[in-house]
């Protein structure tokens, strides 16, 4: 073994001097020769162009103070995290531990945040969440267009997110966004079967259309808006249609929709929802009852068709007797009746009178 040891360190160089695995101080750019015939002097040669200093033994050397006047040094407790920015760009995020960065080579620079503000925040946000090593101390989330989220942090209400890109510090606090759809939303109520006062059966198909008004109310309330609705509509179609006999619900389909959309709108309203329209699409007959109020239609068709047929007969005879009536009154007019049928069977064709005894000869001339 050489009882000599000899380093070269360059102008980017620093030697890190240890004596019997004690930290000793650092080394600027030169050649040292050492005297060790005992192994108990070593040198770590690091460039200080990478700006992070990375040694299993950093904490003797900031405990040293020797790097105060060479490099930034961290100590980032459990609540903080550090933003490396090298050479003015974006480099990585740094978790709590202890940490130095060379500064004679590079510009450094580290700002340090507090995770206690759950939220991450920063007016280069787009840069730091979409750099690579930030899904190791950031969840990022997306809150879609047309959507809220509703954020919740260790399980309290904290705000509500409109559409965007929002980050969370891993292990700071449990951060949960719910995503609530804004647009207006159809829930098709189908397939109902519903028996009526008077015990028939009726199959009934409604819809709802709503749109949410209050994302916080909305997710508190249920864990499933769409299907609370949907129940809520299927047992107010039940109590609504089930208290009315069938004659009656036929008849007056637009206030048994006003009585069904008043019920479900209450309801609605609980739900941080705002209907837009309930209404009954479809009503199905069984087919006995379908025959049944087809013949029925057609019985009250028939009678309706009778009624007036006898109405225009009684008018007509009505109108005869008033004029045989008046020609009775008045020769005139019977004489001025006569010519005028006379004047048609003229106009019809060749007339021919035969006339018999003289009586009869006489009424023609005079009638002529």
């Amino acid at each position: 073994m050489f009882p000599f040891k000899r380093y070269q360190i360059r102008s980017y160089e620093v030697g890190l001097l240890f004596r019997e695995e004690e930290f000793q101080g650092l080394l600027k750019a030169g050649t040292y020769t050492f005297f060790d015939p005992l192994g108990k002097v070593s040198v770590d040669v690091v460039s200080q162009r990478e700006p992070r200093l990375d040694h299993e033994k950093l904490d003797l050397m900031i405990r040293s103070g020797a790097l105060a006047d060479q490099a930034i040094v961290l100590d980032l407790k459990d609540n903080e995290r550090g933003l490396v920015w090298i050479e003015n760009r974006f480099s990585h995020i740094l978790p709590p531990g202890q940490y130095a960065f060379w500064t004679t080579q590079k510009q450094v620079r580290v700002e340090i945040v507090d995770t206690r503000t759950v939220r991450f925040e920063h007016d280069q946000f787009k840069t730091i969440v979409r750099s690579k090593l930030a899904p190791l101390t950031l969840n990022v989330t997306t809150v879609r267009r047309d959507q809220v989220g509703v954020l919740f942090i260790d399980g309290r209400y904290v705000d509500s997110l409109p559409p965007g890109e929002y980050a969370f510090w891993k292990d700071a606090a449990e951060a949960k966004v719910v995503e609530i759809d804004m647009r207006e939303t159809i829930v098709d109520v189908g397939g109902q079967e519903i028996m009526t006062a008077d015990k028939v059966t009726l199959r009934l198909n409604a819809v709802v259309t709503y749109k949410v008004v209050d994302a916080r109310k909305t997710v508190s309330q249920t864990d499933d808006v769409r299907q609370a609705l949907y129940r809520d509509t299927q047992l107010v179609l039940r109590s609504v249609v089930g208290a009315r006999e069938l004659d009656t619900f036929l008849t007056d389909k637009d206030a048994v929709a006003k009585d069904i959309e008043d019920s479900v709108r209450r309801r609605a309203t609980e739900l941080g929802l705002e209907l837009a329209s309930v209404g009954i699409r479809d009503v199905i007959l069984p087919g006995d009852m379908k025959e049944l109020m087809n013949k029925v239609t057609e019985a009250h068709k028939a009678a309706e068709a009778n009624l007036i047929s006898r109405r225009e007969e009684t008018a007509a005879i009505r109108s005869q007797a008033n004029t045989a009536k008046l020609l009775a009154d008045n020769p005139t007019l019977m004489r001025l009746r006569e010519l005028e049928v006379l004047e048609k069977i003229a106009a019809s064709g060749k007339l021919n009178i035969i006339v018999g005894d003289k009586g009869l000869s006489d009424k023609v001339i005079n009638l002529l």
